[in-house]
């Protein structure tokens, strides 16, 4: 064996750099960067030193030998040719790993088989004795990485991946490999500033990943000094006592670090879940006395209210998977940058993002960024120094768009205001316009941000008075008003609902996704609801039922008042909430007319026609639902108004109810989807193709004198004009659309049919 090796160091993706400068300030010599690894040269002390104390790398491999290779048969013998009784005995277990293609090679577990056949062959005794395969934990694994051509055959020193540091045997939804949050620790300039006695703080640490590591980095402790099982343990060209010198001089100086009186390092996690697997995981390190985790929320984070330490604070905020992730990480990021700003004055701070339009809307500019890769999502380090000269207060509206809203508030809306001093001029109508002033004056919002908040607050005021003369709790206040920013915005008491319209293809998916930020952070503060009640999903074209799948599980439903009754809705479990706002209108003439009549609500999904039906003295309502979720929560809203007689729920395909059914009514409400293809239903039903036999059979259960009313909100809906020669039939659309879906004429279409 050589006194000097070729060493190989494989990486994340992305830490090349820094592992590079690691390697080099452990020995490694003429060091060269390739993608997600470097790579060197260094005699065994280097090779022991980088897997001691290398924060940064995967593995450490010892090139053996490089030769070139046609095919599988110079592979063969290329692996052939090498002393292998130098490294392993005949009795002894290997593994193999191969990577790469080319030269007749494109399948990595053929490759690795013919290494593994080379080796076994030149070790094969006369006797028989041969190594054997062991993938988890064996005496000597080898690699061989084929590369245009050239076969780069390595011993592994590592065994296993040396992230795998042996403390964190518990670990959150989404964990950060210990080796990249040494990286973002090092970029974040930690070593430098607990050089300076400086404080360490998480403020969603998870179990406690970054204050391991960075409590290790302080303490000048080996990130892998416990490590017990080595890819070189059993390794015949191991030299035990340059390892015992190497390992004795690492525990030396980890007792000496750990002497020190600790730094001030501290984590906050909001799931309580997360504590104590957090600290087993710091117990394990044996950092305890270093590093305390505690329950805490975002929002009120503060690092270190009694003393004027500064340090870094350093996170990972979720990045978010599903959709209507975006409202709650939009407010989590804008909790975050106001607790930087309010509590952490002067300390330094680094965000790592795998959402980096997120990190711009904390109100505070980065001063360096980073890219990054967590496995195959690139990511980006946010350096932010937390001083007021980086604060963003707020952009200033060019003249064009102050421009635009003076004409907007002109044309849409007259405001009085009783303080004086603030007309500019009156109106064609001889009313006083407030100058187009900031609402919000507080805010922190972009230009479009700041718009589509006087949006907000202009159609509040046109609302204002038609809501409290109605007693109306739940309303819609913004329906894609503003085409580029393409919400539906509903008001539950104190909570909104937003659905976001899926943008067209032809719209730039950052741009819809920057206005859709924009639009979030303008909300809560120009209805004045806190964040925490702000709800949102995405409303697209749906296929079958799965506007009715359940989307959550929080199971969290609200009390919401109409028209007397008290009804329940769930804004977080289904698109829909429960409660079709636009049919507010039917629902209260059909408690206007119910007056000891017999009501059938066909398609009843959660009751709330029939509610109002009890509510105005129907003499029985029969509601028809083919979902047993949706009846049992129309039995919750009949129940929460105490109509629980004389109110049946019948499970079924409302055609196959009305053929089975003889029963007669004075009221029927018909509103049907536009599609179904229910597994529990025969066929398929669709509303324009279906209606006039769904018409006729509820018609033949309507008693003389009665009325049927018919709804749908398919855009393209034609009613059959044969029905008209059958039945009277008048469409009373117009009178079913309140004030707050008078933007959108198509919300839905109503008639009132009843027998000539």
């Amino acid at each position: 064996m050589s006194d000097r090796y070729e060493l190989f160091l494989t990486c994340p993706k992305g830490l090349e750099g820094l592992l590079a400068e690691e390697a080099t300030g452990l020995g490694l010599e003429e060091t060269r960067e390739h993608t997600s690894a470097i790579r060197g040269m260094g005699d065994m002390e280097t090779a022991y030193r980088l897997c001691l104390w290398s924060r940064l790398a995967n593995r450490v491999l010892l090139v053996l030998k490089r030769f070139p290779m046609k095919d599988a048969e110079d592979l063969y013998h290329g692996v052939l040719d090498v002393e292998w009784e130098d490294h392993l005995d005949a009795e002894g277990s290997l593994a193999v790993e191969f990577s790469g293609n080319g030269s007749g090679i494109d399948n990595t577990h053929f490759g690795a088989l013919k290494v593994k056949d080379a080796i076994v062959d030149k070790l094969r005794t006369p006797s028989g004795l041969r190594p054997s395969v062991d993938k988890l934990n064996p005496d000597l694994r080898v690699h061989l990485r084929l590369d245009r051509g050239e076969a780069i055959l390595s011993l592994d020193l590592s065994g296993h991946s040396l992230h795998q540091r042996g403390y964190r045997l518990q670990q959150g939804a989404a964990p950060l490999k210990e080796n990249l949050a040494a990286a973002i620790l090092v970029r974040a300039g930690w070593p430098r500033i607990a050089a300076q006695g400086g404080a360490l703080t998480d403020p969603m640490c998870g179990v406690g990943t970054f204050l391991v590591e960075g409590a290790m980095m302080a303490a000048d402790i080996a990130p892998n000094l416990k490590r017990e099982r080595w890819g070189f343990s059993a390794w015949l060209g191991h030299v035990p006592a340059l390892w015992k010198k190497l390992h004795d001089e690492a525990q030396a100086r980890a007792d000496i670090g750990l002497a020190k009186p600790p730094l001030w390092i501290r984590g906050y996690e909001a799931d309580p879940r997360l504590i104590q697997p957090a600290r087993n995981n710091i117990e394990r390190a044996g950092m305890s006395e270093w590093v305390k985790v505690y329950q805490g929320e975002v929002a009120t984070f503060e690092p270190r209210p009694d003393q004027n330490q500064k340090g870094l604070v350093i996170c990972n905020p979720p990045y978010g998977e599903r959709l209507g992730d975006e409202a709650s990480l939009l407010y989590l990021y804008q909790n975050l940058g106001e607790r930087l700003r309010q509590a952490c004055l002067n300390w330094e701070a680094a965000v790592f993002t795998g959402a980096p339009d997120l990190g711009k809307r904390m109100g505070i500019r980065s001063h360096k960024q980073y890219a990054f890769w967590n496995g195959a999502l690139p990511c980006k380090l946010l350096l932010i120094k937390v001083q007021p000269d980086q604060f963003v207060t707020g952009e200033r509206r060019t003249p064009e768009q102050r421009q635009i809203e003076r004409e907007q508030v002109e044309a849409d809306v007259s405001v009085e205001v009783e303080a004086p001093g603030k007309y500019e001029k009156y109106n064609k109508n001889g009313n006083p316009i407030r100058k187009p002033e900031p609402v919000i004056e507080q805010a922190r919002l972009s230009e479009g941000g700041q718009m589509f908040a006087n949006r907000l607050q202009k159609n509040l005021k046109l609302l204002g008075k038609w809501v409290r003369r109605e007693g109306i709790d739940c309303y819609r206040v913004y329906d894609a008003d503003m085409p580029e920013y393409a919400l539906a915005i509903d008001l539950y008491h104190d909570w909104v609902h937003v659905q976001e319209y899926a943008a067209p293809k032809t719209i730039d998916p950052e741009k819809a996704s920057a206005r859709l930020f924009d639009a979030l952070a303008a909300i809560p503060q120009a209805l004045n609801i806190d964040k925490s009640r702000v709800v949102i999903k995405r409303r697209e074209r749906q296929s079958g039922t799965k506007q009715y799948e359940r989307q959550s599980a929080q199971g969290q439903f609200l009390e919401v008042n109409e028209g007397g009754v008290k009804l329940l809705v769930n804004l977080t479990d289904y698109l829909d909430t429960g409660l079709f706002l636009d049919h507010r209108p039917m629902r209260m003439r059909i408690q206007r007319e119910a007056a000891g009549k017999r009501f059938l609500n066909l398609y009843a999904y959660t009751g709330t026609a029939s509610v109002h039906a009890a509510k105005g003295g129907a003499r029985t309502t029969t509601s028809v639902d083919l979902s047993k979720t949706y009846l049992d929560w129309a039995r919750r809203n009949l129940s929460l108004n105490g109509f629980s007689d004389k109110n049946r729920l019948e499970q079924g395909d409302v055609m196959a109810w009305l053929e089975a059914s003889r029963d007669e009514y004075d009221l029927i409400f018909i509103d049907p989807p536009t599609f179904s293809n229910s597994k529990r239903m025969e066929g398929i039903f669709d509303v324009q193709r279906d209606q006039v036999q769904l018409l006729d059979l509820a018609m033949a259960r309507l008693a003389p004198g009665g009325v049927l009313y018919f709804s749908n909100n398919f855009r393209k809906f034609q009613l059959d004009e044969n029905l008209g020669e059958r039945y009277a039939v008048e469409e009373i659309t117009a009178q079913t659309v309140d004030p707050d879906f008078a933007r959108n004429s198509k919300i839905h279409r109503a008639w009132r049919i009843t027998a000539r």
